[in-house]
């Protein structure tokens, strides 16, 4: 814009010859020029009229000084660059036709081409200056809306994050107290029953309860340090450990592994640990069982089925919430899980967990 105002002012805009005195009507068109661009950001279309009649006025009455042919191409530099090329161009013709009037009826026609050929590239050039910096500043704009959004969606993942983390800490925080006050009820139980007669055996249940106890807070603890690990496998529990809950479990166990024996997921793994956990919790609890039969089959998917001889159709006191955690478990890995009691007696629990890389 500095160049423009520069060319414009060396540029000769009318015939070689002395030009009018500068009076009171010069100094008044003057001020209204510069007020008019003063306000040119608010009201760039209408600092754009003003500027090009006050120029056609200043040429009529052809006042000394050439230096207020700079405020049309201020106007249109404006204008293009607050409202946009449409506008711009649309105010850069109206300036042009104005010039072009002007110098027609103030100059000798000989010198019409010459004048229109310094003045019309000129606001053909604050034009397109401002219609550049209008598309930059727009894109600007948009890249820093497309920034808040992202950034926007980011925090919303973090927040969806933290509360399926909550819910996620909760369900294990469920799984863990169930399966260590179960087993406790298990053996206080059977400290009582046999209090008087056996004291030892009495004695060695009160211990199993300390054990378990101890445990419990300990995975308890592990679980609120590693819920965030890359790799709880360890910290809260897997498929490796699963005889720590046989031994706990109150009830005769057999476990029947089919097919490759492998690594699972992460995710597969502390799944199948605690839906083996809930299901022998709710054996303990519910089904009066004496024999347990755990099946784990290895394929395509992990599947795992926690069978017992309870009696058949035994309710599962409070509303089931362990049943439903479970498939919850599962659908969150695209798995499923069914529970129901089995015609010949006992209950079972069938649960299949895809094994995909992406886990």
């Amino acid at each position: 814009m500095i160049a423009l105002v520069l060319a414009t002012s060396l540029l000769e805009v009318g015939p070689p010859g002395p030009s009018g005195p500068l009076d009171v009507g010069a100094v008044v068109l003057a001020v209204v020029a510069g007020a008019a661009v003063a306000f040119r950001r608010a009201f760039p279309a209408s600092c754009l009229v003003v500027v090009n009649l006050v120029t056609m006025a200043w040429f009529h009455f052809d006042y000394h000084g050439r230096l207020i042919t700079v405020a049309p191409l201020i106007g249109c530099y404006t204008l293009a660059a607050y409202r946009g090329w449409k506008a711009g161009v649309a105010g850069g013709l109206f300036t042009a036709a104005v010039t072009v009037l002007a110098v027609r009826l103030t100059l000798n026609g000989e010198w019409l081409g010459d004048q229109v050929f310094n003045a019309v590239p000129l606001e053909a050039a604050a034009t397109a200056l401002g219609a550049a910096v209008f598309s930059h500043r727009a894109f600007a704009a948009g890249a820093r809306e497309r920034a808040e959004r992202i950034a926007e969606a980011r925090s919303d993942q973090t927040r969806r994050q933290a509360a399926e983390e909550r819910l996620e800490i909760a369900r294990e925080l469920h799984d863990v107290f169930g399966h260590t006050m179960a087993a406790i009820s298990v053996q206080a139980g059977v400290a009582v029953h046999v209090m008087q007669r056996k004291p030892d055996q009495a004695a060695e249940a009160l211990n199993t309860i300390k054990q378990i106890s101890d445990e419990g807070l300990a995975e308890v603890r592990v679980l609120l340090s590693a819920m965030r690990s890359p790799d709880m496998r360890t910290a809260t529990g897997g498929l490796a450990n699963v005889d720590k809950l046989l031994d706990t479990a109150g009830v005769d166990v057999e476990v029947v592994t089919r097919g490759e024996d492998r690594t699972v997921p992460v995710a597969v793994d502390l799944a199948a640990y605690r839906i083996v956990q809930e299901s022998l919790t709710n054996v303990r609890r519910h089904a009066n069982a004496t024999k347990v039969w755990l099946e784990l089959v290895y394929g395509a998917a992990l599947e795992i089925i926690v069978r017992d001889d309870g009696k058949p159709g035994a309710p599962v006191p409070g509303g089931g919430h362990g049943i439903e955690g479970m498939r919850a478990r599962a659908r969150k890995l695209g798995g499923t899980l069914t529970a129901g009691p089995l015609p010949t007696g006992g209950f079972e629990v069938r649960c299949v967990l895809p094994i995909r890389k992406d886990q």
